[in-house]
């Protein structure tokens, strides 16, 4: 998952890549649980994004907590329409890798999504994580409603307070309202369970997050 291209500024639009019409072919299935990754989702379900990193092991982290769904990851928050993997490591289309989840929040809160989120990398790095560089990488909350939104916005002002203590620099999410979602290739997801002993370059602060009660009953 290392790109060779390490690009630290997202391009504007005359400078990024067309894209195109078509979008890319994926699994209707999530590999590990048999879950549809594609709509419709079942009543009473929710989305969220992130990105946190290599997509690979971004997803793993939500898809083994009790109350997801399902997860899927892709590329969003750039410019270029319908990118390839290929295209997207050059820098030129704006997007970041993101995973978005299906979960049930009778089951599992957004604040716990929220917690997995800044536990799983480091939110201070800026335009990369770990050996990972450039704006693929950068760390994303992608909120489909103001509740999402102001849960996101309070973790990350909380999450700063106790990073600062602990002797780290200002966090540099990006909190967006969701953009379109684009499916990554097929082959990318669910990674980590097609290939368990694929690359990961997840590694977090090792500060922990305040945030995230359990669902009551």
């Amino acid at each position: 998952m290392f790109s060779p291209r390490k690009k630290l500024e997202l391009p504007n639009e005359n400078d990024a890549l067309p894209g195109r019409d078509e979008r890319l072919a994926v699994s209707e299935t999530h590999f590990v649980s048999g879950h549809r990754i594609l709509p419709p989702f079942p009543e009473g379900t929710e989305l969220a994004m992130f990105g946190l990193g290599c997509f690979w092991g971004a997803e793993k982290t939500f898809w083994e907590l009790d109350g997801v769904y399902a997860t899927a990851v892709g590329y969003a928050a750039g410019i270029t329409k319908n990118p390839t993997y290929q295209e997207v490591c050059t820098g030129q289309t704006g997007h970041n890798e993101v995973v978005r989840v299906v979960f049930d929040p009778k089951h599992i809160a957004y604040e716990r999504l929220l917690k997995a989120f800044w536990e799983g990398h480091d939110p201070t790095s800026g335009m990369r994580q770990g050996n990972d560089v450039g704006t693929q990488y950068r760390s994303g909350v992608y909120t489909y409603n103001e509740d999402q939104a102001r849960q996101a916005a309070a973790s990350r002002d909380l999450y700063e307070s106790k990073l600062g203590k602990a002797g780290y620099g200002s966090i540099t999410t990006e909190l967006l309202k969701a953009p379109e979602f684009y499916y990554a290739e097929d082959y990318h997801q669910q990674y980590l369970a097609k290939n368990p002993g694929g690359y990961c370059g997840h590694g977090g602060t090792g500060v922990a997050c305040p945030i995230g009660l359990p669902v009551e009953g």
